[in-house]
């Protein structure tokens, strides 16, 4: 392939939003730096929300990776070499400089059809453990980026470097005055002198939290507000009405939230939420207090690595969902709450990962110069 003089970046990434979402709070430092963009990914949530951010998409074939054995995987195999053949395609018709992988089942045919064209990848994995996509992508990237420090022994000796997880430039955009608003609150309220502490399930959390926030909320409500993020279609209307009328003015819930969120969260005093990657890092990079209940089920166990990593570097507290009591739950919460300002001078002093879009890049300019 002729020396690459591109200057478009390649995004990839898929199956779930939180291979998409770091693409996107990447794209516009990338923009800023003078790249231009396109991504490859298949017809999920990627095509979706790559299409609303103005950024060309590619859409090709990709088989499921899985663990296990399954006839599914016969044809799986199929799909992932027609998507090799897909992507060395469009690498040959878009000549990228470098392509910029998140990982997913999509990633792997990009990133070896881009490999096979000759163009430079750059693979980022955002939790403890690589999922099985980045394992094999590893072994085709020119640099391996991660977010957790532990995520170095996974990659046996490859060319890597720990950079965190770029976040949403909106994040830090967030006005407390406005979540409080929207709560129906002010700072001249009678409680107003009580912190706000923010729940948030997710899509598979959001059971498990809100049963146990509503069982405890009469306690809670007694030294703290409450937004809580119930999830769609996950709300208890007859429990919540249930509340003593005295405190109930202290909660305020919501399904769901988009472009409220920023206010929302600086807003809140605490966060108490799962440990997805992406949302932690956020919530670290506004250095908000954070309690985190990983999940347990469903998973890889990603979560408990993830959560175990931050607790490990004193960047928050761990409770597990398999031992969890009520009590356990409501003292945890009011022992945060008593130490809000110890918890906000330990995550000013110990932040160490600013810039991780600043450092995403610089790996991509060194890979295109054939340095990285």
């Amino acid at each position: 392939m002729p020396e690459v003089i591109s200057k478009l970046i390649v995004l990839t990434g898929g199956g779930t939003a939180g291979h998409v979402m770091p693409n996107l709070a990447l794209a516009p430092e990338l923009k800023r730096a003078g790249f231009s963009l396109a991504y490859i990914g298949s017809r999920g949530i990627e095509e979706e929300l790559v299409k609303h951010a103005g950024i060309r998409f590619f859409q090709i074939r990709s088989g499921k990776l899985r663990r296990y054995f399954a006839f599914a995987n016969l044809f799986d195999v199929l799909w992932v070499a027609v998507g090799i053949f897909q992507s060395f395609l469009l690498m040959l018709r878009l000549r990228p400089a470098c392509v910029f992988s998140k990982g997913g089942f999509v990633a792997v045919p990009v990133s070896i059809g881009a490999w096979l064209a000759g163009v430079p990848v750059v693979s980022h994995e955002s939790d403890v453990s690589p999922g099985l996509a980045n394992r094999i992508i590893s072994r085709f990237a020119r640099m391996n980026l991660y977010a957790f420090p532990e995520t170095s022994g996974y990659l046996f000796g490859r060319p890597s470097r720990c950079v965190g997880i770029p976040v949403r430039p909106e994040i830090y955009l967030g006005e407390r005055s406005k979540g409080l608003q929207l709560c129906g609150w002010s700072v001249s309220d009678l409680d107003s002198h009580l912190p706000v502490v923010l729940f948030m399930g997710g899509s598979q959390g959001a059971k498990f939290i809100n049963e146990v926030l509503v069982n405890s909320l009469p306690e809670l409500l007694k030294f703290c507000r409450v937004i809580h993020l119930t999830g769609r279609g996950k709300t208890n209307v007859a429990q919540l009405e249930a509340l003593p009328v005295e405190v109930r003015s202290r909660y305020k819930f919501f399904d769901f939230l988009n472009q409220e969120m920023p206010d929302v969260l600086a807003a809140s005093d605490l966060a108490v939420c799962r440990a997805g990657a992406n949302s932690i890092f956020e919530l670290l990079a506004i250095r908000k207090p954070m309690i985190l209940i990983p999940l347990e089920k469903g998973s890889r166990g990603d979560q408990v690595l993830n959560a175990g990593s931050f607790k490990k570097q004193g960047l928050a507290e761990v409770l597990r969902e398999s031992e969890i009591t009520l009590d356990q739950f409501v003292s945890t919460i009011r022992g945060a709450v008593g130490s809000l300002e110890a918890i906000r001078t330990k995550l000013k002093s110990d932040f160490t990962r600013e810039g991780a879009a600043q450092a995403i890049i610089a790996e991509l300019n060194a890979a295109i110069k054939g340095q990285g």
